[in-house]
């Protein structure tokens, strides 16, 4: 904006905080004269040569205002605002999910513990069910397994570790009476100090360069035929004869292993 020293026709650019500092009042840079910089405010110069920026013809009713801009909100109190005793403030009403309401239908503090401990319960239960060949295999657990199996008429099933089961023989010919059959005989032997239960038995046969060339997985049922016997499992220290009838897979053929799952 700009206004006119009415002593020295100086014109001055200023701005809104320069007219405000004040209530209107400026002093002149030029000749030290103090003026109302309102009478000749203005925001823009008459084309130059001029003599004189037009001054406002006072009015003693002031003016209306009518295009707004802008209008700030009110400032809101905070939530939870302390209340002030000593000048009988009250705190704001909480907002409606904030409030308290009268406990529902069913939602009793002791039901709610009786679901968590049975979904503890459930949750114990599938981990154990997962864990359940190390859990019955552990020496620590196993005789607890077995006194809770007593009174639910219950047998734990036997402990399984194939890595202590070994081949002390194993042998291949071609079958006897049957044209392109091989027959395969092995022994089992249980080398743990615990009953186990037969595994299945994989026979692999491969070339001379040990590549595959044909493979097989057993269950117990197919080569322990004695339903009594294959419940029994296998005792300490005992040995099985295993023989084994299979297809012959050709000439390329001349070498084999067994695995035990």
């Amino acid at each position: 904006m700009y206004t006119q020293c009415p002593e020295c026709l100086t014109v001055f650019a200023l701005d809104a905080a320069s007219v405000a500092q004040a209530r209107g009042s400026v002093r002149c840079g030029h000749c030290s004269a103090v003026f109302d910089a309102i009478a000749t405010l203005t925001e823009a110069l008459p084309p130059e040569p001029f003599d004189s920026l037009p001054a406002h013809t006072p009015s003693p009713a002031p003016p209306q205002l009518v295009e707004p801009v802008y209008r700030p909100q009110a400032p809101q109190q905070g939530l939870f605002a302390p209340v002030d005793p000593l000048h009988g403030g009250h705190a704001p009403a909480a907002p409606a999910f904030a409030r308290r309401h009268g406990v529902a239908h069913g939602g009793h503090p002791g039901r709610w513990a009786a679901g968590c401990a049975l979904l503890a319960l459930a949750l114990g239960a599938q981990l154990a069910w997962a864990q359940r060949d190390a859990l019955i295999a552990s020496d620590a657990l196993r005789p607890w397994l077995a006194r809770a199996c007593r009174p639910l008429a219950c047998t734990l099933p036997p402990v399984k570790d194939v890595h202590q089961l070994s081949l002390i023989s194993r042998d291949i010919r071609p079958h006897p009476s049957v044209p392109g059959a091989l027959i395969i005989s092995a022994t089992l032997r249980n080398d743990a100090d615990f009953t186990q239960p037969y595994p299945v038995l994989g026979i692999t046969l491969s070339d001379l360069d040990e590549n595959r060339v044909a493979m097989r997985r057993f269950l117990p049922a197919e080569y322990v035929r004695d339903p009594r016997l294959r419940a029994a499992g296998l005792a300490p220290g005992a040995e099985a004869a295993l023989v084994f009838e299979v297809e012959d897979p050709g000439k390329n053929a001349v070498a084999f292993e067994f695995n035990f799952e």
